[in-house]
This record gives structure tokens, sequence and C-alpha cells, in this order.
């Protein structure tokens, strides 16, 4: 006899997804992860922007089909619905879906869903319990709230790439980006982290819902704040140092004979670990060494030592050695490098889905791993539309009939 699937964490919970691009779709993802009822509505022939972006996904014969990678990385676990919102028609289709819903997540720029009656102010009293979350640019109010952007603007004024990039006056020194759209994962974290809030808060507190102001600028000032608090609490502003640390040494890349390892030491127990492995234990006493601030003080001197020591030997010496005393350390890997490491793969992080054109997917896993419920990877990110007319007719009622007239006048596809 098999077991029963045991339940999922917020099985009892629904999700109108009306996000697109990033971190509205990743927080959407992330609740579709532990089990809510995620409905995605999308515009017909078109859908969310993130289906242009990213490499094609291939089917079994190899040749490209119309889903692209961007968007199968922020989108599985959902019901794609497609409904023409500039529509009355439209309109009252979300409203009425709203209505059965306990989370809303948009991140159109502030104030445009009020033109179209599906505003916190409008869909909050067509249903009081509803949890709807604005992730906007720059928040619901400021004098830049009316303002566009994306990553990029909000790693420029979050202050991210004030931190990132070769430091001051070393060949390629300059701000640059982090390699990923952080702003936009650390903001779809936050909705997460936000929504499930306020639905206990209406759960075990108040009875009601409550509308959450997010904004990308706000997140990602906040992600940095171990960084920002040197600033506010001396005035002094940090500086760009590479692969090193500002708070800690030694801390970066170090050349061995055949590459480069990074080591990242945070206190002086791991120091005089390292320095045991690498047969310098006199650096441990040493006064320009011998504490955090000291090391940091004395960085550049210090990794000139460390490097004329592991320039002697390749990674391949180096790295069971230093894992085996304790010290944080690890080589630079690429993506196939990551997917082939044995612990990525005794994790599981890569799962495997089926998917309607390529057969199977595989995507990369959530995290989080639950003793009682574990996360199930049963809903591949869908086709545009492809939850249509299962949707209308499970939550709202409509018959075949009103979901083909409702087709043929375009309201939805």
């Amino acid at each position: 006899m098999t077991s029963p699937t045991p339940p999922r964490l917020l099985s009892n919970i629904r999700v109108l997804d009306l996000s697109r691009i990033l971190s509205g779709p990743w927080a959407t993802q992330m609740l579709g992860d532990f089990g809510a009822d995620v409905i995605k509505i999308e515009r017909p022939g078109v859908g969310d922007d993130l289906r242009q972006q990213g490499a094609c996904l291939q089917d079994s014969a190899g040749r490209d089909t119309t889903e692209r990678a961007t968007f199968l990385a922020a989108n599985r676990a959902k019901r794609s619905v497609t409904i023409d919102m500039a529509r009355p028609e439209g309109q009252a289709l979300i409203r009425q879906l709203a209505a059965t819903a306990d989370v809303v997540v948009e991140n159109f720029k502030t104030g445009d869903l009020a033109r179209y009656g599906l505003d916190y102010a409008t869909l909050g009293t067509l249903n009081p319990r509803l949890v709807y979350c604005s992730i906007t640019g720059f928040g619901q109010t400021g004098p830049y709230a009316q303002l566009p952007g994306y990553d990029l603007i909000f790693q420029a004024m979050g202050g991210v790439m004030s931190l990132t990039g070769v430091p001051d006056g070393e060949p390629g020194a300059g701000p640059q980006r982090a390699g990923y759209p952080v702003s936009d994962i650390t903001t779809g974290l936050y909705a997460t982290i936000g929504v499930l809030a306020a639905l206990h808060h209406r759960d075990t507190v108040s009875g009601c819902g409550q509308h959450i102001d997010l904004s990308l600028l706000d997140a990602q000032v906040a992600a940095v704040s171990a960084m920002a608090m040197g600033y506010l609490v001396t005035g002094q502003l940090p500086v760009r140092s590479g692969l090193s640390s500002q708070l800690t040494a030694p801390y970066g890349d170090f050349d061995c004979a055949d590459g480069k390892i990074l080591v990242a030491v945070a206190n002086d127990k791991q120091f005089t670990a390292l320095c045991q492995v690498i047969g310098r234990p006199e650096l441990v006493t040493d006064p320009r060494f011998d504490s955090t601030p000291q090391r940091v003080a004395h960085r550049g001197e210090l990794r000139a030592l460390l490097n004329a020591r592991l320039k002697t030997l390749p990674t391949g010496h180096w790295m069971p050695l230093l894992r085996a005393a304790g010290v944080p350390s690890g080589p630079i890997h690429d993506f196939r490098q990551v997917f082939d490491d044995p612990q990525i793969q005794h994790r599981g992080l890569v799962k495997t889905l089926h998917h309607p054109l390529a057969g199977t997917l595989p995507v990369v896993g959530n995290p989080l791993n639950f003793s009682d419920t574990p996360l199930q990877y049963d809903k591949p990110p869908p086709l545009l539309g492809q939850h249509t007319a299962e949707v209308l007719r499970e939550l709202l009622g409509l018959d075949a009939a009103e979901i083909e007239r409702l087709a043929q006048a375009r309201v939805i596809a």
C-alpha cells in the first residue's frame, strides 16, 4: 500500500498573480512551491514579458519551442489564464477571481490598476480577507513613485554597485552590477515573507487582509544594511573591494599553481587553522595579523604572504586540506561545475518536471526542505493560456458556451 501524499503547506490558499517580469513572479512561484493555487493572469497572445527572454527550450527532437528559460525559472507551480485586462468584461472576470482569492500580487506602476478597478481599494472592498501585495520600483508614495525602473537601476541607486567591482586604483576599476538580478530576487523574497506574515495575522488576529506596499529600491537598501550600517554609525563610506571583504580577512581569491581558490576566514580560529595548513603558524602571532581588525588593516601584506605559499601547489592539494581543517574555502565554479558538484547532486537541487512541449524539464528546485511537508514538483511552468477554460469553469462556474463567447469576443484567449 502506498503512503498518502502529505498535505501541502499552503494547500488552502489561492493566489491571483497579476505580476510579470521577475520580482512578483518569483514571489508567487515560492507560494506555489508551498502548495498555493496560483492563478497567473497574462495578456492574450503576448503573456508575461519574460516569455520573450532567455534561451529557447527545445523539444525532444531538438527543435526550439515557444518557451524561454527566464520565464521557466520563475513560473512553475502556476496556472496560466489569459484575460484582456483593458476590456471591461476582462476586468469583471479578474474581480470575480479576486473574490475567490486569499492573495493578490501585482507589480504595475503606482496607480495603474485603479483605472481598471483592480486596485486594493476596490478588491479589498469586494473581499475584505484579501492580502494584496503591490510591488513597484519606488513605492506607492514619494517623489519617485510614478517612475519606472528595472533591476539595474536599483542596484545602482540602492548602493550595490558602489560596493561591487574592482577597487579604485587597480586595472578595471569601477562599479559593477551583480551577475544576476539581485534586486528582483531580493524583493520577491521580501514579498513572500510579507504575504505569509499578513496571512498569519489575518487568520490568527484580525480576520481581515491588508495592503502591502513594497518597492525594489526599499528592498535593495534593506538588503545591504550590513554594509550601510557602517556608514550610518561612522559617516564613512564603504568602498569597492573586489572579491575581498571590508569586514574580515583573509577573504577573497588566492593563487594556486593551477588556478584560484576562494578563502573566507571570519575569525581567529579559522585563521589559525589556515596558517597550520599552509605551514606558516608564525603568522598567527604576528602583531599585524593577530585579530580580525589587524588582518583587515594589513590585508594586502597578508594576501601577498598567502599567495606566495599557496601558488607553490595545485588546488587539488590545498582544497582537501583546507576543508579537513574547517577553513571556509572553495573553487570558482561555472554552471557545469555547479551541477556536477557532488554536494549539489546529493542535495537533489535539480528537479525534473513533465513539460507538455519538451517532455521533461530540469529546474532548480526550492532550497527549503521540510521534514513533514516535502515540496512537490508536479506543475511545470504553464503554456500561455493553458488553463483559461479550466479556471473559469472551476472557479467561476462558467459553462462551455460562455467561455466560447468570451473567446470569440477576444476577452480571453
